[in-house]
């Protein structure tokens, strides 16, 4: 029994020693619309920051109230932190014209980091005729932004299938994005094949996996539904029972993630980017346990 207990002692230690120190991470937030949500945001950003994260991104939505306030967001990310500000940037509901100028505002005023996406289509709107790829091709055609663009390792629900989908990843690819960051997923094994598939269709970035720490699992399921992510069986157990106790959630949450990181680190990957959902406590404390933390002054 010693020598079983010593054994697993032994993977314990191995499995915390290949992730400790090896990563790098990068925390995506959303502008706020309350007075509480503000200042919940803004505590988060100063908890978050000394963990010293690539870039910080900045959501963005279709209609101008939304915009207003990611660019607001942004410039005080810029003028009161250390912190690198990518604002998202999407075409839905602005012409060409209206990102050439805005992207030439980005630049003038410092902003080197852009998420490009597509965006969501409002109910009614007529399928599009502009895509990802024309933006970062406009954005490269205004400045030498630094660009990301999203992936889909489980599809894109307006997808008509998978390899559909690879093929619109690799036109933003060829336009000229830096990196893709993947939607969120909890299956570890879909995102290594689609990792794999991505070498194979030439698609030669990093794909950076996007992590959801989980602290409400009825929300989840409601993000999920309308993104096209399969939540495993596991999952499900691992949260059934806890709809009343947000304490043992926000464990069974941390747990999750950092098992999923652990993992993906094995397999060599290397960048992290966190959907925090504008709250810091359980993303810090999963970069804690895996070794990206403050520097302490000597």
């Amino acid at each position: 029994m010693a020598f079983h207990h010593a054994q697993h002692a032994q993977s314990l230690n191995q499995s915390l020693s290949e992730v400790n120190g090896a990563i790098n991470v990068s925390f995506e937030f959303f502008p706020p619309s309350t007075p509480e949500m503000e200042q919940l945001l803004w505590s988060s950003v100063r908890r978050l920051e000394p963990l010293k994260p690539k870039f910080v991104s900045v959501t963005y939505g279709a209609n101008s109230g939304v915009r207003d306030r990611t660019h607001s967001v942004i410039e005080r990310i810029q003028q009161e932190t250390q912190l690198v500000a990518a604002p998202h940037l999407t075409l839905v509901d602005a012409s060409d014209e209206e990102l050439v100028d805005l992207a030439k505002q980005y630049w003038q005023s410092g902003i080197r980091d852009i998420v490009a996406l597509r965006g969501d289509l409002p109910a009614g709107q007529p399928k599009p005729t502009r895509f990802a790829a024309d933006l970062v091709r406009l954005l490269r055609s205004v400045a030498d932004f630094d660009i990301s663009v999203a992936a889909y390792p489980e599809g894109h629900p307006d997808a008509r299938n998978a390899q559909a989908d690879l093929i619109n990843l690799k036109r933003k690819i060829d336009a000229g994005a830096n990196r893709a960051i993947t939607q969120f997923f909890f299956d570890v094994e879909s995102y290594l094949r689609f990792r794999d598939r991505c070498v194979t269709a030439g698609i030669d970035v990093e794909i950076i996996p996007g992590i959801l720490p989980v602290t409400n699992f009825t929300q989840l399921k409601r993000f999920a539904a309308m993104t096209n992510v399969a939540l495993p069986q596991w999952l499900h157990q691992q949260f059934s029972g806890l709809e009343d106790d947000p304490a043992t959630r926000q464990l069974v949450g941390a747990n999750v993630a950092i098992d999923m990181v652990k993992v993906l680190s094995r397999e060599g990957v290397k960048d992290f980017h966190f959907y925090t959902l504008n709250r810091a406590e359980l993303t810090y404390a999963i970069c804690h346990t895996l070794g990206v933390r403050p520097k302490v002054a000597v």
